[in-house]
């Protein structure tokens, strides 16, 4: 039997007509003898926008639920998590060739690593691409290294958290996703850096699409209060994670 990679999507309406593409980049990916993907899309609501564009796939499976944000709808889907690992994917983004390989060859040759990112570029409208200029080099991501960065460059993370790669059960014992209507994702990767050793590859693992309509780029996202209010909270749970001690593995050596 096949060991599983989930691929774990949030899709709201007006990103359905991107999955077609997301797809596209999950096929091109190639994985060693005995591993496979399965990809779980979980709507963040009950409508009939995105369905049209759910590929027609074994390996798919399609979820709706009443809508709470993307952090809700990924955590959600966990409950059709059958696999080791969970790749996340956001409906509107692309896997770059190679990285689902790459991600699972840091993992499985070193367990003290819990998760795995990569380098992403931006796509712009016009379709060119951008990189960021503070990515961390290649290799191993010590415990506290993120949240330091973080913390002294405006609460800025140097690793995105849409290229995250994490083992499944110590996703799963850190709750998922932060109860955040923004950075929720930001919070489990500060969240997993303080209880983990990491792994980022300097190759371009995500193309990240910037585009009018994505929920970071409304005004809400923004908002000075909530985004003070988010980071205090983001910031609050990765130290009360440091302090109590608690890392995975449970043993190391």
């Amino acid at each position: 039997m096949s060991r599983r990679i989930i691929i774990v999507t949030a899709v709201h309406g007006p990103s359905a007509r991107f999955l077609p593409e997301a797809y596209k980049s999950l096929g091109e990916q190639e994985l060693p003898d005995g591993w496979e993907w399965h990809w779980v899309i979980q709507e963040d609501g009950k409508t009939d926008d995105v369905a049209p564009y759910v590929p027609a796939d074994e390996r798919v499976t399609f979820r709706q639920g009443r809508p709470g944000g993307p952090g809700v709808a990924r955590t959600i889907a966990l409950a059709q998590a059958d696999g080791e690992y969970v790749k996340v994917l956001d409906a509107d983004d692309r896997l770059a060739p190679g990285t689902l390989a790459r991600d699972l060859a840091a993992l499985e040759g070193d367990n003290t690593l819990g998760w795995a990112a990569s380098r992403v570029l931006d796509v712009l409208p016009d379709g060119s691409t951008v990189g960021f200029p503070g990515d961390p080099d290649n290799g191993p991501i010590e415990r506290g290294a993120v949240l330091g960065y973080w913390k002294a460059h405006g609460f800025r993370s140097q690793i995105h958290p849409a290229s995250l790669f994490v083992r499944r059960d110590l996703l799963l014992a850190l709750g998922g996703w932060m109860a955040l209507p923004a950075s929720e994702d930001t919070g489990l990767l500060l969240a997993l850096n303080s209880v983990s050793r990491g792994w980022f590859s300097e190759h371009v693992g995500l193309l990240y699409r910037k585009w009018e309509g994505q929920a970071t780029g409304q005004a809400s996202h923004v908002d000075p209060a909530e985004r003070d209010a988010r980071m205090a909270v983001v910031e609050a749970r990765a130290r009360a994670l440091a302090h109590f001690q608690w890392h995975y593995p449970a043993e190391e050596g």
